[in-house]
């Protein structure tokens, strides 16, 4: 027996007395009972579990040496945006990966942001496996799925999913239907302009991406090369082009090339392919396995990732469900892997979700991430979608940030079809088109200033609501927003605790040493440090842990002087 449980709880709440509310009861005892007997026999077999380790004591990788185990595209894109490797950057120490497998665990991936291994493991052997000496704990305490059966004994899936229906070519344009959701968004100007996503390298996590590789829509990436990497986190595989299609639908909305019917919004970017989501299942393992993919775009130098997945409640697995109160930019596994993802210095964009209409009504993770680009539907005419997730998130930040047309969306279909579709899961990749574009226009300018300037060109920018957060960001206008970067620019300004404080100042010469300090309103000095400049200073405050207030950014670079108030929220 299956019942939404947001209807259900408003039909309690009216009247605990009804016949409702006790046939509720009985089969939530029911259920109960069923989980119960199901985890009695899950302890006897294998599960999936996230293995925290308390450190990388001994490691033989460095910070030093970060071509040990990053892309130099990936290096390259650090240093353009002065981002330090870190600590968080290394891999997991391999004498503790070989010490779990010695312990019983079959090992599946590795992260290095969390410091921790994904193993397989039956009840027993994980109790002993939590004695080590090395080992900190379970990620929530408890495993993250139990080991999936094969597909041929799964029953269907009922997963709510983006509408997807067929639509005619009626338009002379060359870009068809697909004009709306790129006038709309100025991408028009963006290609008149020569900005296409050439050089930009965009990874997309799915669901999968099936017949991408045949279809005439995308033969241009796939003859040009331009596809430079998949696999498969669910699988444990190479190849992405077999399972579920939701993938294929968002990467036409950036790469697809079909005259007089529908262009991308980045159609001749690169692309890394990377299968995270199981359509046929909602466990939190998924969001594991988006984290993985999150760290295998970065480490492969990904510029910008797009992903259309949410996450709030788990079908599969109940007791791992979210809660709106969780939606506060830290608590969901997927929000902090796309967070620490921008801090690497990747612009993250994830759909905000379909919950609008349901009992959920709010934003999923990882969209409640501080830093990320969370993006709303909006019909042709720029309104609202009544099932685009509404915001805030739990702790008050505007959510969605920029809204897209996720209503009628024209993308293509899984059988070479151009169709039109309704989610915010097609709004997202139109977005994270523009922003390649957006950025290879501005190669200058750093992750967090790209996904600034775009929140500053949204249509309602000066009156942001829980609706469509800062509204339809545009092109031109966020190209001038950019300007002000090359002068000395703090953002975001006011900060929090998770953001972090990014400085750029464009006026100094090159190989001219900067002095940066920040004090308080007493001047007592906070932070200081010293930069040696390539001609554009660029770099990312650590999280000082700092109190509510004011304090005064001073730069100091040969004989100018530049001094700025600062607020911390």
């Amino acid at each position: 027996m299956a019942f939404d449980k947001y209807t259900a709880s408003v039909a309690i709440a009216r009247n605990k007395k009804s016949a409702l509310y006790r046939l509720l009861r009985q089969a939530s005892r029911s259920l109960m009972l069923i989980l119960l007997i199901q985890n009695t026999g899950l302890a006897q077999t294998a599960q999936k579990y996230l293995v925290l380790l308390r450190d990388k004591v001994n490691s033989p990788y460095s910070v030093s040496q970060p071509n040990q185990f990053l892309s130099q595209r990936s290096i390259l894109r650090r240093q353009k945006q002065n981002i330090a490797v870190q600590e968080r950057d290394l891999p997991v120490n391999p004498a503790y990966v070989t010490q779990l497998q010695q312990a019983g665990a079959k090992i599946w991936f590795s992260s290095r942001w969390l410091n921790a291994v994904l193993v397989e493991a039956t009840a027993a052997t994980i109790s002993t496996i939590q004695t080590l000496p090395f080992v900190k704990g379970l990620e929530f305490n408890r495993s993250l799925a139990n080991v999936r059966v094969s597909a041929e004994t799964r029953s269907h899936s009922n997963k709510v999913r983006d509408h997807v229906d067929s639509v005619a070519d009626d338009q002379p344009l060359d870009y068809g239907n697909s004009v709306y959701q790129l006038t709309q968004l100025g991408v028009d100007k963006m290609h008149q302009q020569g900005y296409h996503g050439e050089g930009m390298l965009i990874g997309v996590l799915d669901a999968g991406f099936r017949n991408a590789d045949k279809l005439a829509f995308l033969k241009p990436v796939f003859d040009e090369k331009r596809v430079l990497a998949t696999y498969d986190f669910v699988k444990k595989e190479t190849s992405v082009y077999e399972d579920d299609y939701h993938g294929l639908s968002c990467l036409s909305a950036i790469a697809a090339t079909a005259d007089k019917q529908l262009y991308g919004t980045a159609y001749k970017a690169s692309f890394i392919l990377l299968r995270t989501e199981d359509a046929d299942s909602e466990k939190q393992i998924e969001e594991a396995n988006w984290l993985f993919g999150a760290e295998y775009a970065d480490s492969a130098g990904v510029d910008v990732i797009s992903s259309s997945l949410g996450y709030s409640v788990f079908r599969d697995t109940p007791w791992a469900d979210y809660t709106y109160q969780n939606m506060d930019g830290k608590t969901a596994l997927s929000t902090r892997a796309a967070q620490i993802a921008t801090e690497t210095g990747m612009v993250v964009v994830v759909a905000a979700g379909n919950e609008g209409s349901s009992g959920w009504h709010y934003i999923t993770a990882p969209s409640d991430a501080a830093s990320v680009l969370a993006i709303g539907a909006v019909t042709q005419s720029g309104v609202h979608a009544s099932f685009s997730s509404f915001g805030p998130s739990a702790d008050g930040r505007v959510k969605p940030d920029l809204d897209a047309r996720g209503q009628g969306t024209v993308v293509g279909n899984q059988n070479g079809q151009i169709a039109q579709g309704d989610g915010t899961s097609f709004a997202a990749p139109l977005i994270a088109g523009l922003v390649a574009g957006f950025w290879q226009a501005h190669p200058r300018m750093t992750a967090a200033q790209v996904t600034d300037a775009l929140r500053r060109s949204g249509s309602q920018y000066g009156y942001p609501d829980d609706l469509m957060g800062y509204g339809i960001p545009n092109f031109e206008r966020a190209s001038t927003i950019s300007n002000a970067y090359d002068q000395l620019f703090v953002f975001p300004n006011p900060f929090s605790d998770t953001q972090d404080l990014g400085v750029q100042w464009g006026e100094i010469e090159a190989n001219v040493p900067l002095d940066a300090t920040l004090t308080d309103v007493t001047g007592r000095i906070v932070w200081q440090n010293r930069y040696t400049s390539p001609g554009l200073a660029a770099f990312v405050l650590p999280r000082l842990g700092l109190s509510t207030g004011i304090y005064f950014m001073s730069l100091v670079a040969g004989d100018k002087k530049r001094t700025l108030k600062v607020v911390k929220q």
